[in-house]
């Protein structure tokens, strides 16, 4: 979670002081400007007069400042962290493990991170941005994956990220063996003004930094702008069952751990079918343990202890997909590695020879045929992993929505035992 970047919030009260727990220590407590993230429930009164739901200058202003004080001068590495909500889930596969062990050991203590935002196929030849880089781990892990014909584009906001990432080129291009990474500072809901080429990129990425935004339909706005036909969003973030209270949401050192600025996961799903994103899809998800008295404390003196918070990682396509999943009599098969596209010099996805998973409801096994809806076929049919299947059926026919698509709670409420597509059902 290289939490550096866009932080958008939405309005600021900046009379009283409130009680709560300092950034820099929760064993102190003492006065600290509010911060107050209007949400639904805060604007409903202002929304119907007005269309605006802009935040104030002074408060996106006093907001940037307060976190990139966390995150550029009070955390000095990840063991700083008073909660595991910026962690990730679990060890990330073997090849990303040996791509880490060619990183800088600095860039790696900075890495604050709640999931492996890397999508697992190749990537060989890709443009990929990096939304909230941070010291650029995953800039250097990606780096390595599209390889010399591809390039990699890191975003920040905060100074003393940046100089670590930037300080550390000279030693990654060596020790690729060449230069294919650039940094820019700004912010995310603001990425038109980076001269960030409409259309450019195959992936865009990101580590439990969005959840810092309160315009974060801007930010998926600016991601689907930056996406080519058939692009993703590859992002790991911070969710919670319902939607968090402002007496949370206005203390500093929740909003900075990702827990006050976490969307409720249907109020976030609901945005991006808005935004133009029409199937969001997790991939995996993890629960949120606090493990600190102090923030537990605030938690429940608040009178919220139902609260549950979550790790997720979601895909959002650039597709013409539908707002549900409809039935054409279709089906998928995951080719095996020799049958992949023909080319002999082509390794197929050799990472994942007996299957691959597209989402939390999608392993594809090798060789097997697998119904699919319409959006699911598209997923496969109409982006980088076409070559990796072969396809069953057309359009030509509609047999009414999909079995199994629902409206709960999509993630796990413990710690699953594991495995490939562990969580069952219909096709979202």
């Amino acid at each position: 979670m290289k939490f550096s970047l866009g932080i958008l919030v939405s309005s600021m009260t900046a009379t009283a002081p409130a009680f709560a727990f300092s950034p820099a220590t929760l064993r102190k407590t003492h006065q600290v400007t509010k911060l107050s993230v209007a949400t639904e429930d805060d604007t409903e009164a202002a929304t119907s007069t007005t269309t605006s739901t802009a935040p104030s200058a002074l408060f996106v202003d006093e907001t940037r400042a307060s976190v990139s004080n966390y995150y550029g001068k009070e955390l000095s590495t990840s063991e700083d962290l008073k909660t595991n909500a910026c962690c990730t889930a679990g060890a990330p596969p073997d090849y990303i493990q040996e791509a880490i062990k060619n990183i800088h050991p600095e860039v790696v203590s900075k890495y604050y991170g709640c999931g492996l935002c890397l999508p697992q196929y190749p990537l060989e030849g890709a443009n990929v941005l990096d939304l909230g880089s941070g010291s650029g781990r995953d800039v250097y892990i990606a780096s390595q994956l599209v390889g010399p014909t591809g390039k990699v584009v890191g975003v920040d906001m905060t100074d003393e990220q940046l100089e670590v990432a930037n300080k550390h080129l000279d030693y990654h291009s060596e020790k690729f063996g060449f230069s294919n990474v650039e940094f820019k500072k700004g912010y995310l809901e603001d990425l038109k003004d980076l001269n960030l080429e409409p259309g450019s990129f195959d992936v865009i990425i990101s580590n439990c930094v969005i959840n810092l935004c309160s315009d974060k339909e801007a930010v998926l706005k600016e991601c689907l702008n930056l996406l080519k036909p058939g692009g993703e969003l590859y992002f790991s973030d911070v969710y919670a069952n319902r939607r968090v209270p402002k007496a949370l949401r206005d203390d500093e050192v929740l909003w900075g751990e990702c827990l006050s600025g976490a969307l409720y996961w249907n109020d976030f799903e609901n945005m991006a079918r808005k935004v133009g994103f029409a199937d969001p899809r997790l991939v995996e998800d993890a629960p949120i343990t606090v493990k600190n008295a102090a923030v537990e404390r605030v938690i429940s003196e608040s009178g919220n202890d139902e609260l549950k918070f979550y790790s997720a990682t979601y895909r959002l396509w650039n597709l013409d997909l539908e707002p549900h999943c409809e039935d054409y009599g279709q089906a998928v098969i995951y080719k095996e590695k020799a049958t992949c596209c023909g080319d002999p010099n082509c390794a197929g996805m050799e990472r994942y020879p007996s299957g691959w998973l597209l989402d939390k409801h999608h392993f594809f096994e090798a060789g097997k045929i697998h119904p699919v809806c319409g959006n699911t076929y598209k997923m496969l049919h109409d982006t980088k992993l076409r070559k990796h299947f072969d396809f069953v059926g057309n359009w030509d026919n509609h047999y009414g929505i999909f079995e199994g698509c629902g409206s709960s709670l999509p993630y796990d409420t413990e710690a699953a035992d594991g495995g490939k597509g562990a969580s069952t059902g219909g096709c979202c």
